[in-house]
């Protein structure tokens, strides 16, 4: 009887310290494990695509006023998708989300963003508009949103090219940078006849050596990275939604930095305005 009582008494001393160190495994799993992995958001997720700005693109105006902290005015010209259709919030557009993006990128720079979108507007109309609600700014950069109500025009590609060269060409007289934009990856857009504007948006930036910020490709890549079109594609299957207007305002600005940055490697080039 006494063995037995000393076998359970070293069974039971054994059954502690095994509950002991399973208990240490426990307690340091748990201790490790911070809970479930966050879910990856929409913007993110279009941010991580990491879209950057065409070709060699250059931004001499833009370069300088980085390496003075300014002061950088900014114009971003177009139709309903800069004005920001469906977003009551100015900041929520993507020229709004471009602006907090760069204050934050660059919080020295003395920044201006001026919205200068209107609703339905065409590449036509936005020429005609261009003294009073671009140069009347006297812009060291515009961006020029074009294409996406364009798209059911029944002309050559080389006569859409010709007139977005046409703009180009007014604004770079002026002296200010310029980059062009194209239009949203959405379902009303493929179902047009989106690639000859896309076509007629690449030459023209190619023949005028401007950069294009490919919003298209931006989107399309992050649908391919796992977005649902709805994610960033308001109700109408046309404007962008929050997130799509968050995604390209700070992927934008994360792309001009990225460029500027490239060109405070290379000697500056004059800078000219209209007199």
């Amino acid at each position: 009887m006494g063995r037995l009582r000393r076998r359970e008494g070293e069974l039971s001393t054994s059954g502690i310290r095994s509950l002991a160190c399973a208990g240490a495994l426990i307690g340091a799993a748990a201790l490790s494990w911070s809970g479930p992995a966050r879910a990856q958001s929409a913007t993110e997720t279009c941010l991580a695509v990491d879209q950057r700005l065409s070709g060699d693109a250059t931004l001499p105006r833009t370069v300088a006023a980085f390496k003075t902290g300014g002061p950088l005015k900014i114009v971003a010209m177009g139709s309903s998708s800069t004005l920001g259709l469906w977003q009551s919030d100015p900041a929520k557009t993507y020229p709004g989300m471009l602006q907090s993006e760069l204050q934050h990128l660059k919080p020295e720079l003395r920044l201006e963003v001026i919205n200068s979108g209107r609703n339905a507007d065409t590449i036509p109309g936005n020429i005609v508009r261009f003294d009073r609600d671009v140069l009347a700014h006297r812009p060291d950069l515009v961006i020029w949103q074009i294409g996406t109500n364009d798209v059911t025009w029944l002309q050559s590609a080389d006569s859409l090219t010709g007139r977005i060269v046409e703009g180009i060409r007014l604004l770079k007289a002026d002296g200010a940078d310029v980059i062009l934009m194209d239009q949203q990856y959405a379902p009303v857009i493929l179902a047009s006849q989106y690639s000859k504007m896309q076509a007629s948006i690449a030459e023209a930036a190619r023949q005028e050596r401007v950069p294009l910020f490919s919003r298209f490709e931006l989107m399309r890549r992050a649908v391919d990275a796992g977005l649902s079109m709805g994610a960033l594609t308001a109700w109408d299957g046309l404007h962008n939604s929050a997130a799509g207007y968050e995604c390209t305002g700070r992927a934008l600005a994360r792309a001009i930095v990225a460029t500027a940055v490239a060109g405070e490697q290379t000697p500056p080039k004059p800078v000219r305005r209209r007199k």
